[in-house]
């Protein structure tokens, strides 16, 4: 049986404990010098120099002071104002961002602009020939080959840097007879060619019929 003494003994070491706790806590803290924390903060990095960048774009020759970690498609967007090429996933993924880079599609999201200083980059802006639509711009109004648009740009240009890549011999994951120099373009063909651009309105069968046109097989 425990008597009051023994409650009181107990409860007064408690106590103790407690307060010899908080007196050990403010000692430590008392004694860390002050510089400690300002001691583990990050330094600042050093700004970024810009570079100089040159690309011939849809033609004409532009000169840009780039930060080099400026991807090809934010050079176009944010500084020529070229908004053609679109920002969707921003991870290669959806194809939105394509461009012809000396004529082959890139997903412009993935490479930085300073790797590509000299050489020649192609947008949707400059496909067409004046007025005059490219054939690909104009089979893709004819046919329907797009709803909301967002894609399309992207679609149009690797579209256009898919049928060179055909004409050029080069065969798909799907190509049955690879001795052949220049594969048909049947429609499995362009849907695995095209596979790399994404339409979320679902597009598609147009956009085949577009592409096939084009290529001289009508469906």
């Amino acid at each position: 049986m425990i008597d009051e003494n023994d409650e009181a003994r107990a409860a007064l070491t408690r106590r103790q404990m407690l307060e010899a706790a908080t007196v050990s806590g403010a000692f430590l803290l008392a004694g860390l010098p002050q510089a400690t924390h300002a001691a583990t903060l990050p330094e600042t990095e050093p700004p970024v120099a810009a570079v100089a960048v040159t690309l011939k774009v849809n033609g004409h020759s532009r000169q840009m002071l780039l930060d080099p970690r400026t991807t090809l498609l934010d050079a176009m967007r944010e500084h020529l104002a070229l908004t053609g090429p679109k920002k969707g996933c921003d991870h290669g993924q959806c194809g939105a961002c394509t461009v012809l880079l000396d004529g082959r599609r890139i997903n412009s999201c993935l490479t930085l602009a300073v790797m590509h200083d000299g050489e020649s980059v192609t947008t949707i802006e400059g496909i067409a020939d004046g007025n005059a639509l490219h054939p690909m711009q104009a089979a893709f109004i004819e046919h329907d080959g797009f709803q909301c648009g967002y894609c399309t740009s992207g679609q149009i240009c690797s579209a256009v840097g898919m049928l060179a890549e055909s004409r050029a011999g080069m065969p798909s994951y799907v190509t049955e007879d690879l001795s052949v120099a220049h594969p048909d373009l049947s429609d499995r063909e362009i849907r695995e060619r095209m596979s790399g651009n994404i339409c979320r309105c679902g597009a598609y069968p147009n956009i085949v019929a577009a592409i096939s046109e084009v290529a001289g097989e009508p469906t």
